[in-house]
This record gives structure tokens, sequence and C-alpha cells, in this order.
């Protein structure tokens, strides 16, 4: 009995020396011999940005539309966040996945310090907001639904498909890895020059995100959106998007050429010679990179114009529409000093919006003029200036200290006039000729986590 049980174990053994010896001399089964189990998973991350800063200086004629420290007094200090993100991605299927990102930032309103953007009238009720700022009735920071889309993977070759909520081909990680805000890096100091400009970062619609070529080293971003942002609809009309993007010189070059439309008003009523008012705005963006480990320099350029955007006034009582054409030039670069621990970073933008001004201020019949979009005003040239270091005791972590620094001047005369003779200074606010300048000093505090 012994030996018998002795020749059955001898034998199991044998038969399972031989089984692993075969298994080890077979090639390793692939992904196309049979699928492998898929299990969904998600990811939490997030981070948040913000300074101490002190208002060295100020433009007295309060120009710089909706930049964060126009109107803020000199002097001023404050200890404020600017940005707080909290993320999910989760991984539905091997071919799905989802995205969402809660957001609480532009805590501020033109002309006030740190949340108290609202007012109330005690004896009516009555709350007004005055400002931009993301907050509360009762000034606390709020956040809101930035993102919230679903990927479909590969729905074609090297395409994926992104409906709902999500960011905008200038402003999306397009598969480049370099758009201009990947490659500038530094959102926590400044947005990029169209992003001052308010252009859509992101917005609620359908976008197709590809890469073609052999090594992936071209692609596309199209994008169809209500040109809303986080808002609802609030027209008929659509934003149009497109951006296409090519690598060279082994990956450290990169060419980026954006274009967007979108209609504002189109064949609305306006009494006067004009007849019906036809608006809309298209910009094209070149973005050029060159990046090596060190350091990084790239070039953004842009020109927009709007159709009908400035509303004028007519000396003989009539309204009519005039179009803004406005360009922009940001330079910048970036690298390291001490390995991976002190970086240092500087740029400089040119905005110039006048490019139409001529005919709309030297027309003897102007009267008043205003642009419909803010962010447009066609009098207002402006200079930006920052720099600083970049501390990073940890990859995740960065202690700031920088310079932020925007200079105004007029497109118009020094006393505000144009060579009609007719002096505007006195009836839009925006027509000065003198300069001046908002100056912040700041230490800015930037992490990230689950990442």
């Amino acid at each position: 009995m012994h030996q018998t049980i002795t020749k059955i174990g001898l034998s199991l053994s044998l038969m399972m020396l031989a089984s692993a010896t075969y298994a080890q001399t077979q090639p390793a089964t692939t992904t196309t011999d049979t699928a492998v189990e898929f299990k969904p998973s998600g990811k939490l991350w997030g981070y948040a940005f913000g300074d101490y800063a002190y208002k060295g200086g100020t433009d007295e004629f309060n120009r710089g539309g909706s930049n964060q420290y126009t109107k803020v007094p000199v002097n001023s200090n404050e200890f404020q966040w600017r940005r707080i993100y909290l993320g999910y991605d989760y991984n539905i299927s091997a071919k799905f996945s989802a995205e969402f990102l809660l957001a609480a930032e532009d805590d501020w309103a033109a002309g006030t310090m740190g949340q108290s953007s609202n007012t109330a009238n005690t004896s009516t009720g009555a709350v007004s907001l005055g400002g931009y700022g993301d907050v509360l009735t009762n000034n606390k920071f709020a956040p809101y639904v930035k993102l919230a889309n679903v990927r479909w993977k590969n729905i074609f070759k090297g395409a994926d498909l992104i409906v709902g909520q999500s960011a905008t081909p200038t402003f999306a990680k397009n598969g480049s890895g370099m758009a201009a805000e990947e490659v500038w890096g530094y959102r926590s100091i400044e947005r990029t020059i169209t992003d001052v400009r308010r252009t859509s970062s992101y917005d609620m619609g359908v976008a197709l995100q590809g890469k073609c070529g052999k090594d992936g080293n071209y692609g596309y971003v199209f994008m169809v959106g209500n040109g809303t942002g986080a808002k609802p609809e609030g027209d008929m009309f659509k934003w149009y998007y497109g951006d296409i993007w090519a690598k060279f010189m082994n990956k450290k070059l990169i060419v980026d050429l954006y274009q967007d439309y979108n209609k504002n008003a189109w064949g609305v009523y306006v009494k006067g010679n004009n007849g019906p008012r036809y608006s809309d705005r298209n910009m094209t963006k070149l973005f050029v990179a060159y990046t090596v480990p060190k350091f990084t320099v790239g070039v953004e350029y842009f020109m927009n114009t709007i159709l009908g955007d400035v509303t004028v006034a007519g000396k003989d009582g009539n309204t009519y529409y005039r179009t803004t054409k406005a360009t922009g030039l940001s330079v910048f670069a970036k690298g390291r000093i001490y390995k991976d621990k002190l970086g240092f970073f500087a740029r400089y933008d040119n905005y110039d919006p006048t490019g139409n001004l001529s005919a709309i201020a030297d027309n003897a019949n102007t009267k008043t003029y205003a642009a419909s979009t803010s962010q447009y005003e066609p009098t207002t040239k402006e200079q930006f200036i920052t720099y600083g270091l970049d501390f990073t005791p940890h990859k995740n972590i960065h202690i700031m200290p920088n310079i932020w620094l925007n200079t105004y001047g007029s497109g118009l005369s020094a006393t505000g006039s144009n060579t009609a003779g007719t002096t505007y200074k006195s009836m839009n606010s925006n027509v000065v000729g003198a300069s001046g300048s908002d100056v912040v000093y700041r230490l800015t505090f930037y992490y990230v986590y689950g990442k």
C-alpha cells in the first residue's frame, strides 16, 4: 500500500513538472488570445492655489475689465484662494471613461477685497452681487460643476468622442501634451493670453479628439458647444472650435493652430439706417513652443475679429454697429535653476484691440461708443509682465514669489479726442490718454493631490 501511494505521488509530481516545463516553453498569452478581464476603477484628485498679495500700484482710471486686481485700492493686502479643484475620473469600461470636476475660483469682484462682493439693502432686503466673483449671497466661496463628460475611446482608429461639459480645444489636453496652457504650466500665476480675454476654456457640447501618424506626432480636436461655459444655453447659436497640432524635431517642437467661430446676434432688428444687426466673432491662434528638460520657450499669437460688437450712438440720433479687430502676443520662458528644486518663469503679453478704432472714433458722426464684449473694449491697450521663482520642496508642492504687472494705455490722444475733434473722455470711461498700471507683489502657493 505504501509503495502504491509512493508511486502515485511520484507520478503526480512528474506530471506537474512536465506541465510546468511545457508552459515555460510556450509563448505568453496575449490580449488577442483571450480577453483580459476589465475592472472598473476611479481616482479622486485635485489641486489648489492662492496667494498672499500686496498691491503696490493701481491704475487711477480703473481699466482692465474683470482682471482680478482692477479697482482694488493701492496698499491693499490679503491671503486668498484663487482656485480649488476637486475632480474624479472613472474608468467605466475598456471603451468608456467619465470625468467630473468641481471648481471654486474667481473669488473676487472688481473693486473689492476677497469675498466681499455682495451688498445688502437692509430696508428692502435686496442683495446685489456687484461683481464677477463666484461667491454666494453670504459672501462664501461657491464651487460649481466645471466638467462632466463621458469619453468613448477609439470610436474609430486613433479618435475619441467626448460628450458633455469638457475642456475646449484651445485649452484641452488635446493629446499633444503641449497645448498652450500645458506648456506655460503656470496657470497658478496667470491665465494664458486668450484665457485672459475669456475665450471659453470649457463648454457643454460634443468633441472629437484624435491622433494620426506612425508615432502619433499629429493630431486634431474639433468641438461644437453652447459657448456659455458652465451656464445653460442662452441663444440659438453654437460655438465651433477646431485645433490641429504637430510635433517635430524628436517631439521638442510643437506647432498648434486654433480657430473658432460663433454668432452673437444675427438679423436682430435695430432702429436706424443700418437695419438688422449682424454680429459674430472668429479667432485664429497660433502657438509654437520648443521644450527640453531644462528649459521651455513659447510664443502664442491670436487675431480676433468681432463683427458689429461696438455700439455707436450717432449724432444723427441713429445707432450703428462697428467691428472690433484685436490682436495679442504672448512670449514666455521657464526652466530649472537647481535640479528639480528651484525653477524660474517669465512672461510678456501685448494686447492691442485698436485695429478698427480709427474707423469708429474718427467718424464725425460718432457721439459715443461702447463694446458689447467687455474684454474687447476697443480703446485700451494692455501690456502684461510677470516673473518669479518656483521653489519645489516636493514635486506636488510649489512656493512661488512673483510680480504681477499690467499696464494700460489708450489708442486715442492724451486728451481722449480723435482727429475729428470729438472728445470721448467724459463719454466713455475707458477712453483716457494717460497710462497707468496695476502692480501686485505676491507669494503664491500651489499644491496637487491625488496625482
